[in-house]
């Protein structure tokens, strides 16, 4: 990758283990680490792999050093194990090597034929490069250094700053980035808020340092007066807009007033300005997150619990033991929790008319996750792909989430917390509710979480924009790179998706059973645009069981059952009436008695049954949970051949029709949005062998997992010579 990717240490001789209850299946090759990822160089073919899926930056072994976790020696003759930090001394040769990745991979290598000192210095060379002490040692400065030194500003066509919507469709759209004025005024183009104005008093982040440089506020809300008030906000973070719903209602976020004596007096008038930028001048009701929703430290300890059980348990899902544990975990019941109180805030807006303002102490963490899933439920435009992003770009990445603390980038952060990851579990929650609500694949939400963890991107590696803009020129001035009138480096964007994969495999990121806004027909010769109305939808395509009515309340139940919708409220959530929460409890009856309209607002089925854990996410490192021609990619693959033959009639239709030469028709022809395509008409080709419920990622390379057709793992566990769990690892020296 370039010139900027330079090889640390190497070693020859190393053997990769695949299964721990055999060797037939291990690699040999060469294990080299790299100041962007730790890579295993082999011959060998790959065993159990036959798809040619792959990710652009990594090989099939690689893994990049900030996905790396946890590194761990061991020494099998002398019975030692250790636990390698940066810049720690190793007392003994290592014959094995256990790496523990944050996307629950744990990969092996042994150094049983390899010189004892090479394996000790590329195991020490991997420890120092994994756990960097400082934010510019990332991989992304000294590729971005390297492009800018050489060809300015691009390099091969790539420009390490475009907003890149480039995921294979027609329409080439870009995301917006919400960096610049107009992208903030178009948003508000977009969703109809005349009384809301694009301020830019924070230009060159002279006001909060946390904040974008560029962000909405209302019309009646002077910049002055937003420069006295800021001083009163923690972080100085003013009122943030998000959106704004057809009806005027307004989605707000607001840090915590400290200023006890001011509190009141600037709380008013922040109500009073958002009262009068609504049409109706509905109230304000305002959502203190802190007192609704877990907290980060009670995310990060669930999402803990869930990788020990996912990891280190033996692996047997239809347990009853495995089933508690995993309840026990608290990860769904938090997700729950959160698509929750999110429908009941859409209710708010849709039904109530009123704008909501989401506080929270510092208005970064909880207010992103609650902010998009609002978003999400009551705008069709952010269940497309470009829209999505553009959610992302606005709610996290410009709104000042903290990936750099909250991924822990650097390794030495003790605000590690996995509410990005939180977000995209609660979105795929919707996306197997709704399927065909959503332009985009689960596959493309594992691969975007997998994404945050690849430190090339700018887009996952700071904690706001201001400080990329700060590191940036400081490692600009060191490298002696001329910025000219640039605001810092630009960095590569996640969401030019060319970087990383090929316009074939960035396929698998279109969702086959999503329904668009219009479909084309042929009609007498002219191409005509079908409409659909909520009458054309089908409600078996939520594949909700009737039994449940929708998941929320039965024909029979007139009472709230646990966790549905309609629970009774905290006194702290509405301080309404009774009617008013048999208002709400009404709203969601109604709803869900409805054909769901793909297009409008979208609510979560939230009884136990119906939300699930993101198997693909979590459980594709691991071949026991495998089902070989199994799994949701089965219906992913038919649906996909019978959208691709519907695709080749439309275009056959319109050949037909239109008269047009043979060779346009043919380029017409061979386009498909489809990753898996019919070769002819009514193809009725069997899946292929190497579709699995994993698909599109390997299984292989897990420690403490037998092979696929091995013994029970609880009977390998039982006699094994050595097994190092997490737990034991990290009291060890």
């Amino acid at each position: 990758m370039q010139g900027s990717e330079i090889v640390v240490n190497e070693v020859n001789f190393v053997r990769k283990c695949i299964a721990t209850d055999t060797s037939q299946y291990d690699l040999w090759g060469k294990l080299v680490c790299t100041n962007f990822k730790i890579s295993f160089i082999t011959d060998d073919p790959m065993p159990l792999q036959k798809f040619h899926y792959k990710n652009l930056l990594l090989g099939e072994h690689d893994v990049p050093l900030t996905c790396i976790e946890q590194i761990v020696t061991v020494n099998d003759t002398k019975r030692k194990q250790k636990v390698l930090g940066p810049n720690q001394k190793l007392k003994f040769n290592p014959t094995e090597l256990i790496i523990y990745c944050k996307d629950f991979r744990i990969v092996r290598f042994r150094f049983d034929e390899a010189g004892p000192e090479s394996a000790k210095k590329v195991c020490l060379a991997i420890a120092h490069y994994s756990q960097p002490t400082d934010l510019q040692l990332l991989f992304a400065f000294e590729y971005v250094g390297e492009i800018y030194h050489n060809l300015a500003k691009k390099v091969n066509g790539i420009d390490p700053g475009g907003g890149g919507g480039g995921i294979g469709s027609a329409s080439g759209q870009q995301t917006p980035l919400f960096e610049t004025y107009s992208d903030w005024d178009r948003e508000i183009k977009r969703t109809g808020a005349s009384e809301w104005r694009v301020c830019s008093v924070n230009e060159g982040y002279m006001i909060s340092t946390c904040l974008p440089e560029y962000f909405v506020v209302p019309s009646s809300l002077a910049d002055q007066d937003l420069k006295l008030y800021s001083y009163s906000f923690i972080g100085r973070r003013m009122p943030l807009w998000s959106w704004n719903h057809p009806n005027g209602s307004a989605l707000v976020r607001m840090a915590n007033i400290k200023d006890v004596l001011q509190q009141r007096r600037i709380d008013q008038r922040i109500c009073n300005a958002i009262t009068r930028s609504h049409p109706l001048r509905s109230d304000v009701y305002k959502s203190d997150l802190d007192k609704c929703l877990p907290n980060i430290q009670e995310i990060q300890a669930a999402h803990i619990k869930l990788k020990q059980l996912c990891v280190n348990e033996p692996f047997e899902e239809t347990e009853e033991k495995w089933l508690s544990s995993l309840e026990n975990t608290r990860w769904l019941e938090y997700i729950r929790s959160f698509l929750k109180h999110s429908a009941e805030l859409v209710y708010m807006m849709e039904c109530k008319h009123v704008s909501v303002v989401l506080q929270e102490e510092e208005g970064r963490d909880l207010s992103c996750l609650a902010a998009s899933l609002i978003q999400v439920m009551l705008d069709p435009y952010f269940r497309t792909i470009v829209g999505f992003q553009s959610l992302i770009q606005k709610e996290w990445v410009m709104a000042g989430y903290q990936f750099l603390d909250r991924c822990n980038h650097l390794k030495r952060s003790d605000k590690e917390s996995p509410l990005f990851l939180m977000f995209l579990d609660c979105v795929w929650q919707l996306l197997e509710q709704y399927p065909a609500a959503f332009e985009f694949s689960e596959m493309y939400l594992t691969i975007l979480y997998d994404s945050a963890r690849i430190s090339l991107f700018g887009t996952f590696l700071f904690n706001c924009p201001h400080q990329r803009v700060k590191e940036s020129t400081e490692f600009a001035i060191s490298k002696n790179i001329q910025l000219g009138d640039e605001k810092g480096l630009k960095f590569p964007c996640v969401w030019d998706w060319s970087l990383q994969f090929t316009s074939r495999d960035r396929l698998l990121f279109h969702n086959p059973l999503y329904i668009g806004k219009s479909a084309p027909c042929v009609q007498n010769g002219a191409v005509k645009t079908f409409k659909r109305s909520k009458k054309n939808y089908s409600s078996t395509l939520r594949g909700v069981p009737p039994a449940l009515k929708n998941g929320i309340i039965s024909e029979q139940e007139f009472l709230p059952r646990r966790n549905s919708l309609i629970l009774k409220l905290k006194p702290d959530f509405l301080q309404q009436t009774e009617s008013q929460s048999n208002s709400m409890e009404q709203y969601f009856r109604d709803w869900f008695a409805k054909p769901v309209d793909l297009h409008g607002v979208i609510l979560p089925h939230l009884s136990g049954t119906q939300i699930k854990l993101w198997k693909l996410c979590y459980f594709r490192w691991v071949p026991e949970a495998q089902i070989n021609h199994g799994g949701f990619i089965t219906a992913f693959h038919k649906v996909s051949l019978l959208a691709d033959e519907v695709d080749m009639l439309n275009r056959n239709l319109r050949q037909y029709k239109s008269n047009s030469s043979l060779q346009g028709s043919c380029s017409e022809l061979d386009q498909s949005r489809m990753y898996f395509r019919a070769n002819s008409l009514n193809d009725t080709s069997e899946a292929p062998d190497f579709l699995s419920s994993s698909f599109p990622f390997s299984p292989v390379g897990n420690l403490c997992r037998r092979s696929i057709l091995g013994t029970p793992l609880s009977k390998f566990l039982s006699g094994a010579k050595i097994w190092l769990s997490t737990e034991t690892l990290a009291n060890e020296d």
